[in-house]
C-alpha cells in the first residue's frame, strides 16, 4: 500500500507529489497523459516560465520529480476508485490495482467547445479562453468574444484592454439596458448576426450568416467544463456548480467532502491556469502529508 496516490500527473498533480516526496513519504502518481493545455504552443503568466512550451515545462517537472526515490509513476487511467478499509483502492485500465492511505485527485477538467465549424482546429492558437494567457500575444489587434451564455459579457468587458473588441452574441443572450451601457462605455462592438464558421490561416476570419466576414487577431470563448475523470464522483466527493460547469468542492486545506481525499488544480477550482494549479498542488500535497502525520499522532 502506498502512503499517498496522486491521480493525475499534470502541473497540480506533480506539484502535490513533490511536496509528498520531499516529506520522504512514498507516493504513486497515475497519469492518463492528457494535459488540458496540450493544444497550446506556449504557456504565459507563469513566473519564471513565461513563453515556454507547456509540454517542456511538464517534462522537466516530471524528470525532477522522478529523481526522488520515494516517487513511483504509472502511465494509466483510473477506471474505478473505492474506499478500502482505512485507505482507498484504485483499479487502472492496464489491469493494475493500487491501494493508498490517502488520495490526491488532480485529474483536471475537459472543455466542451462551441459547435462552430473551424473552431476546434484553432483552439489553443487564435481561439482561447484566458486573456491573461493569450491576450498579450495578439499585439493589440482586434479581438472577438463568441458568446455562449450571459457569462460571456464578463469576457467582453475585459478584453478591450487587449484590443478593440467585438462581442458576437450568436443567439446566446441579449444584453439588457444596463449591460448595453457597460459595453458602450468599454467601446465594445455588439454583433448580432450568427457566426457560421471560422477560417483563415494568418489571423482569424469570422464568417457571419449575412455573408459578411470580420477579421480578428483572436477570438475568446467560454467553454463548458466537466471533470475529465469519474473518480471524484465514484468516491462520493461533493461537486459545486461554477460559472461554466461543475468542480470538486474542497475546504481551505484542499480536502474534499470525503475524508482522506484531497483535490487540486482545475478539477477543484471554478477557473484556473498553470500557476494556480501549481499553487493548489502545493497545498493539497502538504495537507495530505499532514493528515498522515495527524493520524499517527
Amino acid at each position: 500500500m502506498y502512503e499517498i496516490a496522486v491521480v493525475g500527473g499534470s502541473y497540480a498533480g506533480m506539484s502535490a507529489a513533490l511536496q509528498i516526496a520531499r516529506a520522504r513519504r512514498n507516493v504513486m502518481v497515475i497519469d492518463a497523459g492528457r494535459r488540458r493545455n496540450r493544444f497550446a504552443r506556449h504557456a504565459h503568466g507563469f513566473l519564471g516560465q513565461d513563453g515556454r512550451d507547456p509540454g517542456l515545462i511538464a517534462a522537466e517537472a516530471k524528470a525532477q520529480l522522478l529523481a526522488y526515490p520515494t516517487v513511483s509513476w504509472r502511465d494509466a487511467s483510473v477506471i474505478d476508485a473505492q474506499r478500502n478499509g482505512e485507505g482507498f483502492a484504485l483499479q487502472l485500465d492496464d489491469g493494475a490495482r493500487i491501494t493508498a492511505r490517502r488520495l490526491v485527485l488532480a485529474t483536471g477538467i475537459s472543455d466542451t467547445l462551441p459547435d462552430v465549424p473551424g473552431l476546434v482546429e484553432r483552439w489553443g492558437d487564435t481561439v482561447f479562453h484566458c486573456p491573461y494567457c493569450h491576450g498579450y500575444e495578439l499585439g493589440g489587434g482586434s479581438v472577438g468574444v463568441l458568446a455562449g451564455s450571459r457569462m460571456s459579457l464578463h469576457h467582453a468587458l475585459m478584453l478591450p484592454d487587449w484590443g478593440p473588441t467585438t462581442l458576437f452574441l450568436n443567439g446566446a443572450f441579449e444584453p439588457d439596458a444596463e449591460e448595453s451601457a457597460s459595453l458602450a462605455t468599454r467601446e465594445v462592438t455588439v454583433e448580432r448576426a450568427p457566426v457560421t464558421r471560422l477560417s483563415g490561416t494568418s489571423g482569424l476570419e469570422v464568417e457571419l450568416s449575412d455573408g459578411r466576414s470580420i477579421y480578428l487577431a483572436g477570438l475568446a470563448v467560454l467553454t463548458k467544463i466537466r471533470p475529465s475523470s469519474p473518480v471524484a464522483e465514484q468516491l462520493g466527493c461533493e461537486l459545486e456548480e461554477g460559472p461554466t460547469g461543475p468542480f470538486v468542492r474542497t475546504d481551505e486545506s484542499k480536502e474534499t467532502s470525503v475524508p482522506g481525499v484531497f483535490a487540486c488544480g482545475d478539477l477543484a477550482r471554478p477557473m484556473g491556469n498553470v500557476a494556480l494549479s501549481v499553487g493548489d498542488g502545493v497545498i493539497a500535497g502538504a495537507r495530505a502529508h499532514y493528515s498522515l502525520m495527524r493520524a499517527a499522532a
